[in-house]
């Protein structure tokens, strides 16, 4: 592994809707909030340089807080956007002096060490790459009134998880060449014509989106906690 410098853009400006009220993100898991996780993974790792953690409005000064809490020196408080996309580009605006960016959910917890590093190790191949899984169920493609038009060829399915990484150059590129919305950052390098490379990810790490998701995180955490 080469010295390059890699920053990281962990987006975590949403607003935890189906959550029934409750902040994801400083949710309570493992005895640290559920957002310390993946900042801290990042803190810890020696490649990192920066990391730009982007936000709401309304979870800012408690992010400023925490951020002074658990003595992140590598942060960088960022306000979000209305979409995603909105809320990556504004993050990538803040990225200085590196050769490689790390985009990830901060609703994705368990990040580890190896998930980074495999992930600048695919990137070098082709500018791009991607954490992602095998699907594991039949996927069907449905039409009008839930109709199946067709079984997808499960064998050729991965489901893209994050972390997701670029060269610096190419994602600034698509981003200020994005027209259209996008649901994860490897599609606006696709837009542009550039190949993007899957690696294995892992199936614990999972995003946290509803209250169901938040208990098997806790499950997860425990198992960690013990093996650790």
């Amino acid at each position: 592994m080469t010295r390059d410098k890699v920053g990281a853009v962990i987006v975590a400006a949403g607003t935890s809707q189906r959550m029934g009220g409750i902040n994801k993100l400083f949710a309570p898991l493992g005895g640290k909030p559920l957002l310390a996780w993946s900042v801290d993974t990042c803190e810890e790792h020696s490649l990192v340089q920066q990391i730009v953690l982007v936000l709401n409005d309304k979870d800012l000064a408690c992010r400023r807080k925490l951020k002074e809490v658990r003595g992140w020196s590598k942060v960088t408080l960022c306000l979000g956007g209305a979409r995603r996309q909105d809320s990556v580009k504004e993050g990538l605006k803040l990225i200085k002096d590196c050769d490689w960016v790390m985009i990830h959910d901060g609703a994705r917890p368990f990040l580890t060490q190896d998930l980074i590093e495999d992930g600048l190790k695919a990137a070098r191949e082709t500018g791009a790459a991607v954490a992602a899984v095998p699907v594991k169920d039949t996927i069907k493609l449905a039409g009008d009134e839930r109709l199946v038009k067709e079984t997808l060829q499960r064998g050729r399915l991965w489901a893209a998880q994050t972390p997701q990484v670029f060269s610096f150059d190419l994602i600034t590129r698509a981003y200020e060449n994005l027209t259209t919305e996008v649901t994860d950052d490897a599609a606006a390098v696709e837009r542009l014509g550039y190949k993007v490379q899957l690696y294995m990810g892992d199936y614990k790490n999972i995003k946290v989106t509803t209250s169901e998701d938040l208990a098997l995180a806790r499950i997860i955490a425990k198992e960690w906690k013990e093996k650790s």
